[in-house]
């Protein structure tokens, strides 16, 4: 079954009474497919008995309009036109957007569902939306629809919680030791080979494990809650000026920096003067490495990070991120975000976040805390964001998921985590609910602004035809059978 969309966008301007009108059609993304299609890691399966946690389908996600498909997203920039193109870089983030209900909140950058004239047709569904003078303001290039959690706050606001992260699934994987306890190292997956790395540091060696993990084959000897992994690989690194620092604590993190290496950084924070780090960088391909020391002149940096484990459960924090060769650490003050170039120290730049952050985690109150973490080429805090080309956008100071203590690993919409309290460790599966379900460019741009209303009919048809060009339960989903 293949699924046709029409969209028409009326701008009419409240002082002259003059409608603007633009009708286009739009490509279907392989989104949904995805979702209902690729299952990695036994994502929708019960995997661990009575502790397993599972998202509710029927509530959530279907039927898949209005849920799945229930909101909408209003790009400044051209969208690429490609069935795969389902995340944006952060560098067009939407002007606009809105959900499946009224909003009431705050947020100008949201609109409403008008509900007496959205509804199911006999051959699929009709969204209309509607925007007052203070909502969506911009130039609109490009509309796609997407989640009903998408279309609630986007990539986030300033007025209100709404997490982009949908819990799929949360099992409990046991304690802490052995290869469960490596996975709260874990600094990067390979989704398609099935393997996980985990990097940790111990008097002066840092050991670099590769194990198998079941992603989309599961072996005659596997299960799904993490207790089969299987060490491929344990690497020994001997450093002689790279350590973690400290006696109460083990300041330093290790990280994956989206360049062929992994990246170990330490450092204790400093008030003020300058700062000194120690790092070492090493070759994925064969661990062979380098390491050094950096004085960066007047940076006031907060800790990168820290992992303790010599008790009965792991303690630490990440507070750092990497991303295009760009160490990102926050100010010591929590006013600035530190922009450090790992290949010249002399490139240093103080992003200022215009206020002190709360700085705390993004994630519940556990033993490990995330408090900064990279989610595709968008930097996310507790209370701010920081797009691709370093603006700061502040955010609402909340939760957004659960206790974990990695960083997230992105496979198409589905993020995976690890993390815990205490003796209690698990495994998170997220869905990363701003995707693009459609792509609709429009011919012309048009600027929405205070002097006109905005409503938008979004017309989702089924027709009947060969291929995947919509929402097919498994028909096109990509990356392997399910596990």
């Amino acid at each position: 079954m293949q699924v046709r969309g029409d969209l028409v966008i009326e701008l009419e301007d409240r002082n002259t009474g003059v409608v603007e009108r633009v009708a286009e059609s739009n490509m279907v993304t392989n989104a949904v497919n995805h979702i209902l299609g690729i299952n990695p890691m036994g994502a929708l399966y019960n995997a661990g008995g009575e502790f397993d946690e599972m998202v509710d389908w029927n509530e959530e996600m279907l039927p898949i309009c209005p849920n799945m498909i229930g909101g909408i997203l209003l790009f400044p920039g051209a969208v690429t036109e490609d069935e795969e193109n389902i995340f944006l870089s952060s560098g067009n983030m939407p002007v606009g957007y809105a959900s499946n209900n009224v909003n009431s909140t705050a947020n100008v950058k949201r609109g409403s569902l008008n509900q007496s004239e959205s509804m199911p047709l006999t051959d699929g569904y009709k969204f209309v939306w509607e925007f007052t003078p203070s909502q969506g303001n911009g130039t609109i290039s490009a509309v796609g629809l997407t989640s009903k959690q998408g279309g609630m706050n986007g990539y986030g606001s300033d007025v209100g919680v709404d997490t982009t992260l949908l819990q799929l699934r949360k099992i409990s994987v046991g304690n802490a030791g052995g290869a469960i306890g490596d996975l709260l190292r874990a600094v990067n997956m390979d989704f398609e080979r099935g393997r996980v790395f985990a990097l940790s540091f111990d008097t002066s060696t840092v050991t670099v494990r590769e194990y198998r993990i079941p992603t989309f084959d599961i072996g005659l000897n596997e299960r799904l809650d993490d207790r089969t992994l299987t060490l491929v690989e344990s690497t020994g690194i001997l450093c002689s000026t790279f350590e973690f620092l400290g006696s109460d604590s083990e300041y330093g993190i290790f990280m994956d920096g989206g360049d062929g290496y992994w990246y170990g950084f330490a450092n204790q924070g400093n008030a003020s003067g300058n700062a000194t780090v120690l790092w070492v960088k090493i070759r994925q391909s064969d661990c062979s490495f380098t390491e050094g020391r950096w004085t960066i002149s007047n940076a006031a940096l907060m800790p990168v990070g820290s992992f303790m484990d010599d008790m009965s459960y792991p303690e630490g924090s990440r507070n750092a991120v990497m991303r295009g060769g760009y160490l990102y650490v926050p100010a010591y003050d929590r006013r600035g975000v530190y922009k450090i170039n790992v290949t010249n120290i002399t490139d240093v730049t103080l992003i200022p976040l215009g206020f002190m952050s709360g700085f705390e985690s993004i994630g519940d109150s556990g033993s490990m805390d995330v408090c900064m973490t990279l989610i595709g080429d968008l930097i996310v805090a507790y209370d701010f964001e920081i797009d691709v080309n370093d603006n700061v956008i502040r955010t609402y100071a909340g939760i957004r998921c659960g206790e974990i203590a990695t960083p997230f690993f992105q496979y198409k919409e589905f993020l995976v985590a690890w993390g815990g309290a205490f003796a209690s460790n698990y495994r998170y599966t997220f869905l990363l609910t701003p995707y693009l379900a459609t792509i609709c460019n429009l011919a012309q741009p048009v600027v929405k602004n205070v002097d006109k209303t905005m409503k938008i009919t979004y017309t989702l048809t089924e027709v009947e035809g060969s291929g995947s060009a919509g929402a097919g339960a498994g028909s096109g989903g990509s990356g392997g059978s399910g596990s």
